[in-house]
């Protein structure tokens, strides 16, 4: 809230260099806020379609689970007032990646009882497969908004 009380002073005062810097501040938070939240989602995804892939079966939960994910992952990265999307498929997929492992480890707790390891659970699975499952699944939602 102080950036923009600052923001809105220096444009008052005709700072526009420093009015600038600050919109570009703002808009850095905005963006990293979206990935934080897509990140978030991103874990949930990939923890269900592990899950789906290891114990090669789904629950109507899992599914709404994944629906839910999609849907939250979607519109975080929706631009609507811009059009667009704050992130492209490859920095999408990036995100995926960076929470393949930790998805992993939850799934290892809940998968198959408990009763294998993310090692164990890794060698069930197609890691490639399930991030582009995720990856198609993301921008399919993209493409209904």
């Amino acid at each position: 809230m102080e950036e923009i009380l600052t923001l809105r002073r220096y444009l008052e005062e005709h700072r526009y260099d420093e009015a600038l810097q600050i919109a570009v501040e703002l808009g850095e938070m905005s963006k990293n806020d979206k990935i934080t939240r897509i990140g978030s989602y991103a874990k949930i995804l990939l923890l269900h379609l592990i899950k789906q892939a290891a114990e090669r079966r789904s629950t109507r939960s899992w599914e709404l689970s994944i629906e839910e994910a999609v849907d939250q992952i979607a519109e975080a990265n929706d631009r609507r007032n811009a059009g667009g999307f704050y992130l492209q498929p490859e920095e999408l997929m990036e995100i995926l990646q960076s929470k393949y492992l930790k998805a992993l480890k939850y799934t290892a707790s809940e998968a198959l009882e408990g009763q294998f390891s993310a090692q164990e659970i890794a060698a069930k699975v197609n890691k490639e497969d399930i991030l582009q499952a995720a990856l198609q699944l993301i921008l399919e939602e993209q493409h209904n908004l």
